[in-house]
């Protein structure tokens, strides 16, 4: 995991430019994300980025993540791994629930248990899968067993959605007090944290103003010295930004990893097979999408598990790397034409919004396929499309996520049991190296599937002012809220 993150923690920044001042001069602290105020303050375990953040904040799981993306401790103050990685056990910190009843082992069972339950049908549901048994121990200390090892328990452990409530109120660092389309969040004091009592630590705090607005107006709002933070850019929105010399903000990229690409979602016409599948994707060339948004350090690839991960078995490469783009596009050209028929038109559709970015990757791809007898349209709607576009961050650096997220029990789009099979098998099997092979095949079998088109890691970006602390760029896009409430000495 060290020479993972090593590899890809390095902050890119588009804009250099320090902030002027902003809105904390006014004794506010804003924060704005760009998604509807619907999406920001939705309940359940099907939740937008922005309904993470907040989540996140307002409910506390057994551990929670810091603004660097590393784990740390939240309900569990301390815990640790034995049996190869098979049973991780946690000693829950000195506290109540929010209805004064102790913080006890079984309490935190059952609610674990819940929490599990509840993301049955989901991916995250499909991650937690290897989980065997929660028992309750003595006093403070639970145990989790695994069927077999999983290094990537404590991540998972700290999304949001596995935070813990007994039902009777939040957990979490922070209260909310909503107000129409936006809120307040405010610490807690330090004893409900789980921290040394203090008399003067609001002298150290301050309270978050969240919002959610489009892209449009988050910017215009940042460039008016409205808001301290805007979070939750995407490709999609990154050519509204600012990022010249003179922005008064920075821009600041994630080096995310994920999935952004097409899923293929009809298997039929043109995508009736794998070979003709796999013709749409030999036919892109991804260097020339990240030219056509010039942006820096956005690595294409073909492949669709992120290279490089610490589960990596060396099984599987980039493909098509011994053809250049001229050889790629002739043997597609000529597939395409083999599928279509005399005289039948060879048109694909792809669901994909409307917003700058969007249409700059739309009109490039449309390009790119036109150049082998494709016309790509855009889909009157989802359930219409052909393709649709994938823009998803990983919860976790190992290829069981990017496997789960094709799963054919989540009905997404195409699928491949046999790659449902092979990740199963990996979930039982406690040699790293043979479990790593497992893995592997399953990629392979859904590359031979042709299920997706790959087109490189998802983009995020945050407009930050040069003088706010609490944020750090990191691999999962993810900005605790509560680490920008805490104002440095």
């Amino acid at each position: 995991m060290a020479r993972f993150l090593t590899h890809h923690t390095v902050i890119l920044s588009v804009a250099l430019a320090l902030a002027g001042c902003g809105s904390g001069d006014n004794g506010n602290f804003d924060v704005a994300f760009m998604e509807s105020p619907g999406n920001l303050f939705a309940t359940g375990v099907r939740l937008s980025e922005g309904g993470q953040h907040v989540l996140g904040a307002t409910r506390s799981g057994l551990v929670t993540l810091d603004q660097y993306g590393e784990v740390v401790p939240a309900l569990a103050d301390r815990w640790n791994v034995t049996e190869n990685g098979s049973i991780f056990v946690f000693r829950l910190r000195d506290g109540t629930w929010p209805n004064g009843e102790e913080l006890t082992a079984e309490s935190v069972r059952v609610a674990l248990n819940r929490a599990i339950r509840g993301l049955r049908g989901t991916s995250l549901g499909l991650d937690m899968a290897p989980v065997d048994e929660v028992r309750a121990m003595a006093g403070r200390v639970i145990e989790i067993r695994l069927a077999s090892p999983m290094p990537d328990l404590l991540q998972l452990l700290a999304q949001p959605e596995l935070g813990l409530t007994n039902g009777t109120g939040e957990t979490g660092p922070m209260v909310l007090l909503r107000n129409e389309g936006s809120a307040v969040l405010s610490l807690r004091p330090p004893l409900e944290r789980g921290l040394p009592e203090m008399t003067d630590w609001r002298d150290d705090t301050r309270d978050i103003h969240v919002h959610a607005y489009d892209a449009a107006d988050a910017i215009d709002r940042f460039d008016n010295g409205e808001l301290e933070v805007v979070l939750g850019g995407r490709l999609a929105s990154l050519p509204l930004a600012d990022t010249g010399p003179l922005s008064r903000g920075t821009v600041r990229l994630d080096p995310a990893i994920g999935l952004f690409g097409l899923q293929v979602v009809r298997a039929s016409g043109l995508l009736a097979n794998a070979e003709t599948r796999a013709a749409i994707a030999m036919a892109i060339d991804r260097p020339a999408l990240a030219s056509a948004f010039n942006v820096g350090g956005w690595t294409p690839t073909t492949r669709l598990v992120t290279p490089d991960l610490p589960d990596e078995s060396g099984l599987v490469s980039e493909r098509w790397t011994d053809m250049e783009m001229a050889e790629r596009r002739s043997v597609a050209r000529g597939r395409i034409a083999a599928a279509r028929g005399a005289g039948s038109p060879a048109v694909l559709t792809l669901a994909i919004g409307t917003s700058p970015g969007q249409q700059l990757l739309f009109e490039e791809l449309r390009r790119q396929l036109g150049s082998i007898g494709v016309t790509l349209e855009r889909a009157e709607s989802a359930d219409r499309a052909d393709l649709l576009l994938v823009d998803r961050v990983a919860r976790y650096a190992s290829a069981r996520w990017f496997l789960n997220q094709f799963n054919c029990q989540l009905g997404r789009g195409l699928c491949s049991e046999q790659a449902d099979l092979l990740a199963g098998r990996a979930l039982d099997e406690r040699d790293d190296a043979r479990r790593s092979a497992l893995l592997a095949q399953a990629e392979q079998a859904l590359m031979a599937a042709n299920v997706y088109i790959p087109l490189g890691p998802p983009l995020r970006w945050s407009l930050v002012r040069g003088n706010v602390d609490g944020f750090a760029a990191n691999i999962w896009a993810f900005h605790p809220l509560p680490d920008m409430a805490v104002i440095p000495r």
